[in-house]
């Protein structure tokens, strides 16, 4: 089984600070699949900063998303 590899890994709080979301969204994003949540002992979850990047879309003219 191979071990996956985390691009820029920070924790719940700090990915919640850097992109203005609560931490309960980047919770409800690890739970509903949209992220990968990487446990590290029993409390230390962490998440890939390269993931949530991907998840941003451009909008369109007019504000309509793309």
């Amino acid at each position: 089984m191979s071990t996956p590899r985390i691009g820029r890994p920070a924790s719940i709080s700090e990915a919640a600070d850097r992109y203005g979301v609560n931490p309960v969204t980047i919770r409800r994003w690890i739970s509903s699949g949209r992220i990968s949540g990487f446990r590290f002992g029993p409390r230390m979850i962490r998440v890939d900063l390269d993931e949530i990047d991907a998840l941003a879309r451009p909008l369109a003219a007019g504000g309509a998303s793309a």
